[in-house]
């Protein structure tokens, strides 16, 4: 059974003290995620990925999974006015809402979206990354990552949201997946990474665990 990954009150605190500049972009997003249940990092984790972003001077982020902006407000915010953020997803109505959301928080000229099957819009990609984030469907993990590791330049990182999946990664038995398989996508997904002979990893337990793995 699923299960929070912080006690309530915790999360509640973190979020408090996580203010950004533009609060009415911000919960303007939030509340349209919300109230469609949509999934997102949260803008605990977005601060988070933000300073990790800045303090590695990144100007090439690549997203797989990208919805309808909110991750990309939080790396867009970081690569300055001269990085790009390069945004994909499967629904083009997600990207007309990021477009309107990006462009009043003034950060749309910093986006390249498309949108289809983000793993064929990486490979037409050209070039390294400083940052490849992973947001698609968890049964695809295991995939992705072997996808775009090599384009991780040294002293890059990969991240991935979802990667305790709501506690489920330490049942012996799984009885609510969301899909069959997704669980044990996850866990291959991370042990993998972990294991990686080319990556140092950790997975920060905020919301839903975050996997952070720098290239050596």
């Amino acid at each position: 059974m699923s299960q929070p990954i912080l006690n309530p009150l915790i999360d509640k605190y973190l979020y408090q003290l996580a203010k950004a500049d533009d609060e009415t972009v911000l919960k303007e997003m939030e509340g349209y995620g919300y109230a469609r249940k949509f999934p997102m990092i949260g803008r605990v984790v977005g601060r988070f990925v933000n300073l990790l972003a800045q303090g590695m001077n990144a100007k090439r982020i690549f997203e797989l999974g990208s919805g309808f902006g909110f991750s990309a407000y939080w790396f867009a915010k970081a690569v300055g006015p001269d990085g790009k953020v390069f945004c994909t997803d499967g629904d083009a109505e997600n990207k007309i809402k990021a477009e309107n959301f990006l462009k009043k928080a003034g950060l749309w000229n910093r986006i390249e979206y498309q949108t289809g099957y983000a793993q064929d819009i990486f490979q037409k990609t050209s070039g390294d990354f400083d940052i490849v984030y992973n947001d698609v469907d968890k049964g695809q993990y295991p995939g992705v990552f072997e996808l775009v590791w090599k384009r991780i330049r040294p002293g890059g990182f990969y991240i991935a949201d979802n990667t305790l999946w709501f506690g489920r990664v330490v049942e012996e038995k799984v009885t609510d997946d969301v899909k069959p398989g997704w669980t044990e996508a996850i866990k291959q997904h991370n042990e993998t990474i972990f294991n990686h002979p080319e990556f140092e990893a950790s997975i920060v337990p905020l919301r839903d665990g975050v996997l952070m793995a720098r290239r050596k």
